[in-house]
């Protein structure tokens, strides 16, 4: 599987994903995901394998290109010279010979767009990919993650209250078992007897 491949099929499990009711989440096979991941990393060697191989491909059409391009000008200036009394003959084969070189030149020039092209669309879609993926997620998990540090200050901070209460009524000389002080509850229970 490409990295292209891999990435749509996490964007599948993603939208196929389960809601979690009243959050805006959903829920996804955390081993699944990583799975992908990791094939993921290991598909992308395999595509910059394929740009390279682009390239060197590339670079081989080039060299045969110029190789055949040299052989006609060598082989249009041996001609030339067998016929350089007839000029007539002669600026046919310079002709030939320009027209060779141009459209040699337009070959390599296509070549190389058509691989830019390639390898950029290559590219897009990866970074497309990427930036949804970062939007879906990244988001979320911060999300999350600053409502679960919300609410362990919250817990905290009735911890530190609570004790601070048993300090205060402690220092009151209040005899009482542990209990917080709240208006919905009974009176703490002195030792020694039942009230």
């Amino acid at each position: 599987m490409t990295v292209l491949d891999l990435l749509d099929e996490l964007e599948e499990i993603v939208d196929t994903a389960p809601n979690v009711p009243l959050t805006g989440k959903i829920m996804v096979e955390s081993s699944e995901v990583l799975e992908i991941v990791d094939d993921i990393r290991k598909a992308l060697p395999e595509d910059v394998k394929q740009a390279k191989w682009l390239k060197d491909e590339k670079e081989r059409i080039l060299a045969d290109a110029k190789d055949e391009y040299e052989k006609i000008i060598n082989e249009a200036k041996k001609q030339a010279g067998f016929l350089v009394d007839n000029n007539d003959i002669t600026l046919k084969a310079k002709k030939r010979a320009d027209a060779i070189n141009d459209a040699a030149d337009d070959y390599s020039r296509v070549l190389k767009m058509k691989t830019y092209d390639y390898l950029d669309k290559v590219l897009y879609d990866m970074q497309d990919k990427v930036d949804n993926l970062n939007v879906k997620y990244a988001s979320q998990m911060y999300e999350y993650l600053e409502k679960s540090f919300e609410e362990i200050n919250q817990e905290l901070q009735k911890n530190r209250d609570e004790l601070k209460d048993m300090a205060v009524r402690t220092k009151n000389g209040e005899d009482w078992l542990y209990e917080t002080r709240d208006d919905n509850k009974e009176e703490p229970k002195e030792e020694g007897g039942d009230k």
